[in-house]
């Protein structure tokens, strides 16, 4: 069975970090593009971030460049995403996605 669990959200105050994982079985996650999205209230799913399967090559939204970090450890089927110097603005529930497989999202809140 494939899953995807995401963790490490919550609620931060505004200039705060905050850590998200994603924790990978069922599939060779080690073969996989993976990718982080993110959905605020009334709003699109949006890519946030991609790595590729090896991690060698990431790419981001220009509005987390500089900011957020993709990362993974194949050895432990994990997907990291590293959010600093966080906003308001980055309020949103996360996914991790890696082809046809989605996690069911972590709660972001960034509020004082």
């Amino acid at each position: 069975q494939v899953q995807l669990v995401e963790s490490g959200g919550g609620l931060v105050q505004p200039g705060g970090s905050l850590r998200l994982s994603c924790l990978a079985s069922g599939f060779t996650f080690r073969w996989y593009f993976m990718r982080w999205y993110r959905q605020a209230p009334g709003q699109e799913r949006e890519l946030v971030a991609h790595i590729t399967s090896t991690g060698d090559s990431t790419n981001y939204a220009d509005s987390v460049k500089g900011r957020f970090t993709i990362s993974r450890d194949n050895d432990k089927n994990t997907l990291y995403l590293q959010m600093n110097s966080l906003k308001p603005e980055d309020t949103a529930v996360y996914y991790c996605n890696g082809g046809a497989y989605w996690g069911q999202g972590t709660q972001v809140t960034v509020s004082s």
